[in-house]
């Protein structure tokens, strides 16, 4: 069809114009008010210059649709208006050669130039005969209607939008809601499995320690904790018993590496140790004869290993070491000594003790057993027997059951090196002993 074009001098005519076209072609009311607001746009900048535009519009019988396309052409062009056109209200299709373009679907084609022949496209300014400049500022009703309508239509936009923004709101806090209860349930489930998992593990840990003994004259007491706190044990063990002779036998033990895999080497130590010790072989054998056991069946294993046994009765103290920290004996007098021995531990070259240390422990004498972790956390183990020594001193008189802790907290005041720390203290109180 032949394109159709109204020149426009004044914003109200091409109000009127476009209004008109829209109309005639069934436009939507909300595209038709955003096309009146865009074409408006697009052209203040010529209008108010001066400049009349030429709003062009051509439908196109070829299209299934009836698809048509207005084009907006300025007398002269402005760029400056054209560059706008993607941000109009309803946006171009195109920008070209000074003119912005729209394309839209038409309902009613045909009917365009039909409003343009009978002039209602422009609105005849000499319809109520009062010349012509009338036309530019006269109120017609079909302006009036059309204003109506498009109002309407933006009122019941914004009542839609503000229901969908009130359902939205209804919907974001009932999820929000809905969040929080699950929130509260995980919550509630990860403290249950953090309790169940604490219970785990200090079962585990229970499990691994020897039952308490009770001796007359003897006082003993431990103190345990892990490199980290992933695992509840580590490669460092003790373990406790009475001979049937009436001697007090410790074993402590340090297997090579942390977390729970080095506690099952550890738990190998000391059973072979008890073992041996209850079928009543010589101390000083024992540290070789557990390795020749484990080598059966446990060839990775690598411990250091400290046996000590102490009477009772007599004070008598006997030391057997295989690659062990030194026992610490603090007397009650204050003074104080590394009991060194020199031997090669589990898993090592030439395993066992070159001989026994014996010494005799008198009441209110305290000796402390222990792993590298606890003087070595700042990696000199010099400082840390040092340090070790000062506080075993200035905790040797507390109730039995606190200097282990006591001593590895003062000891851990700055870990440069975590390793797993056992402290075990055994006192001499001078009475006869019993079985517990």
């Amino acid at each position: 069809m032949t394109p159709t074009a109204v020149s426009c001098a004044t914003k109200p005519e091409l109000l009127r114009s476009v209004r008109a076209v829209a109309r005639s072609l069934a436009l939507p009311v909300d595209t038709r008010a955003r096309l009146v607001l865009a074409v408006t746009a697009a052209a203040e900048a010529a209008l108010a210059a001066g400049e009349p535009v030429t709003l062009t519009w051509n439908e196109d019988p070829a299209a299934d649709d009836g698809a048509w396309l207005l084009t907006l052409a300025f007398a002269s062009p402005r760029p400056s208006a054209a560059a706008e056109a993607s941000r109009l209200p309803l946006p171009a299709a195109s920008v070209a050669d000074g003119a912005v373009v729209w394309s839209l679907p038409a309902k009613a084609p045909g009917r365009a130039a039909d409003a343009a022949r009978t002039g209602d496209a422009r609105g005849d300014a000499d319809a109520d005969g009062a010349g012509q400049d009338s036309g530019a500022t006269e109120v017609r009703a079909a302006d009036v209607a059309d204003l109506e309508e498009e109002l309407r239509a933006v009122v019941a936009r914004a009542d839609a939008l503000g229901a969908d923004h009130r359902r939205l709101k209804d919907e974001l806090s009932e999820t929000n809601s809905g969040v929080l209860a699950l929130y509260v349930q995980l919550d509630e489930r990860d403290e249950a499995l953090r309790n169940a998992h604490g219970q785990t593990l200090r079962e585990l840990e229970d499990a691994l320690r020897p039952s308490p003994i009770k001796v007359d004259g003897v006082e003993l007491a431990v103190h345990y904790a892990p490199a980290g706190t992933d695992a509840p044990t580590g490669g460092d063990l003790y373990d406790w018993f009475v001979l049937p002779d009436g001697t007090v036998h410790i074993t402590i033990v340090d297997a090579l590496g942390h977390g729970v895999t080095s506690t099952r080497s550890a738990l190998n130590v000391t059973h072979a140790v008890r073992t041996l010790a209850l079928e009543g072989h010589d101390l000083q054998s024992i540290v070789g004869r557990t390795d020749e056991i484990l080598l059966s069946f446990d060839r990775q294993t690598m411990a250091t290993v400290l046996l000590a046994r102490l009477n009772p009765a007599t004070g008598e103290l006997r030391l057997a070491n295989g690659s062990h920290p030194p026992a610490l004996l603090l007397r009650a007098d204050g003074t104080a000594r590394y009991l060194d021995v020199r031997g090669r531990g589990i898993g090592f070259p030439l395993p066992g003790s070159d001989h026994l240390l014996t010494e005799r422990m008198a009441p209110g004498d305290l000796l402390v057993l222990y792993t590298d972790g606890l003087t070595e956390s700042r990696r000199d183990p010099l400082e840390g027997e040092t340090r070790l020594i000062e506080a075993a001193r200035k905790h040797a008189i507390g109730a039995i059951e606190d200097i282990p802790g006591a001593i590895a907290e003062d000891m851990h005041t700055v870990i440069l090196h975590p390793d797993d720390t056992l402290a075990l203290a055994v006192r001499v109180s001078g009475t006869d002993i019993t079985r517990g």
